[in-house]
């Protein structure tokens, strides 16, 4: 039968054109380049206003609340329904974060607490800043997404690059389009492909540990207000041309150290779906038939929109609240204590022996990025020495784990990883990125 003439094919063909055109397609919003679907959240953002903050904050306290309420309470609705219970039934330490979040919502809506909490430069950060746009994206990705996950498209592109991303990364083919779709758009986008892909059995749990810490790049937005930050927009492209580099060599050499090195390949949903190809078949035609498959499985409208809901939900109430109260106490520690500068110490003999000028103050830049990817470029932007700026900009963009958006919301997902390996990781990045960075540094000042 001619392909063209079967439903199914259109099933795969029509979903997948769209969600391409939302996630990975490059578009030019005010000089800058972006994809629709930050377009479009940033369009949504417009319209919320001054509401955004109203809704974080209420979001947060149903989240609470009902946590809460189903700690002392065995409500048999949520009970019965394992994404509820899922959801609401968290124990130890997430529920303590949980309520932090909750307690830190009230504070900075109402204005009432200390200034180390509700300050400008700690939770103001993290509610004023940051989560509004994230609440955006979270729901245009969680309704979204399904074109990307549910209609054979990343199941096509999977078997067409899995002779890419097997042999060099020894991840499957599908991983290259959760990077693409972090690079051109929002590095949380990339963690939320990475959270639905493991939850669905595509990805082990070494596999999505390690996409979402190597492959949930920073956006090339996001690239350029760090490097305009330190004065130095004009180099723009050897900037990001040596980011991108660092950020293959990390993708090789970290996965192979603990404790990336360590996570079992075992799978969430106890089966996993690998991408073998045949012998004899062609990586296209194994690709396309794989989508097809899945084109005729493919959920319809109703179910689109209910999946779409929930994951909504699940977004929105599970994670809200760790990246409200995991963010600010990380700012907390940047701007109150001297952790991050001691921390940084040890860093000084590298950037001397790098050749890096102002060694010392670049060397409190380094461990201050775990907090904010922003805040190494801030204090940067005080330096004399361009190739210091230059380098601490790079540096802090190929670090890539921040705990004030990236790094919480890896936590606030299914994704098995824990804070202190969040951290080691954040040290091998830096470590691994670092003198690939400078070198190319020397060429260019």
């Amino acid at each position: 039968m001619n392909i063209l003439k079967e439903k199914r094919f259109y099933k795969f063909l029509i979903p997948s054109l769209i969600g391409i055109f939302l996630f990975v397609t490059p578009v030019n919003q005010d000089g800058n380049l972006t994809i629709p679907i930050a377009v479009l959240a940033n369009r949504l953002l417009d319209m919320m206003g001054d509401y955004s903050t109203a809704v974080i904050c209420l979001l947060i306290s149903i989240s609470a609340i009902i946590t809460l309420i189903y700690r002392f309470v065995p409500v048999a609705f949520i009970r019965n329904n394992p994404k509820l219970d899922n959801l609401f039934g968290v124990k130890g330490f997430w529920f303590r974060v949980r309520m932090t979040g909750f307690v830190f919502a009230i504070m900075m809506f109402s204005g009432i607490g200390p200034e180390i909490i509700i300050g400008d430069s700690t939770g103001g950060v993290v509610l004023y800043d940051l989560m509004p746009i994230l609440v955006c994206v979270f729901f245009l990705a969680g309704v979204l997404l399904s074109l990307l996950l549910d209609y054979g498209l990343l199941d096509f592109f999977g078997a067409l690059l899995i002779k890419i991303m097997r042999p060099v990364f020894n991840l499957p083919g599908r991983s290259a389009l959760d990077c693409v779709a972090s690079w051109l758009g929002d590095g949380s986008i990339g963690v939320l492909l990475t959270s639905k892909q493991y939850e669905d059995g595509f990805y082990s749990k070494r596999e999505a540990t390690v996409i979402a810490t190597t492959f949930s790049a920073v956006s090339i937005t996001f690239s350029l207000v760090v490097i305009s930050e330190v004065g130095l927009e004009h180099m723009f492209l050897p900037f990001y041309g040596i980011v991108s580099l660092a950020g293959v060599v990390a993708a090789i050499i970290v996965p192979k150290l603990p404790p990336l090195s360590k996570v079992p390949d075992t799978y969430y949903t106890g089966q996993a779906h690998r991408e073998d190809i045949p012998e004899g078949t062609s990586s296209f035609k194994y690709g396309l038939s794989l989508a097809l498959k899945k084109g005729e499985t493919a959920p319809g409208v109703a179910e689109f929109i209910r999946a779409g809901v929930e994951n909504v939900l699940e977004m929105w109430l599970g994670t809200l609240p760790v990246i409200l109260a995991m963010g600010t106490v990380a700012l907390i520690i940047a701007e109150y204590t001297p952790v991050f500068k001691i921390m940084g110490l040890p860093f000084i003999p590298l950037y001397k022996l790098l050749g890096i000028p102002e060694a010392a103050a670049a060397s409190q830049t380094v461990i201050v990025g775990f907090a904010d990817m922003f805040l190494p470029s801030v204090i940067a932007a005080g330096f004399e020495s361009e190739m210091t700026k230059f380098v601490v900009a790079a540096t802090s963009v190929t670090q890539l784990i921040y705990m004030s958006e990236i790094g919480s919301i890896i936590m606030g997902s299914k994704i098995p990883v824990s804070l202190k390996d969040l951290f080691i990781i954040f040290l091998e990045r830096t470590i691994v990125t670092l003198p690939v960075i400078a070198i190319f540094a020397h060429f260019l000042f």
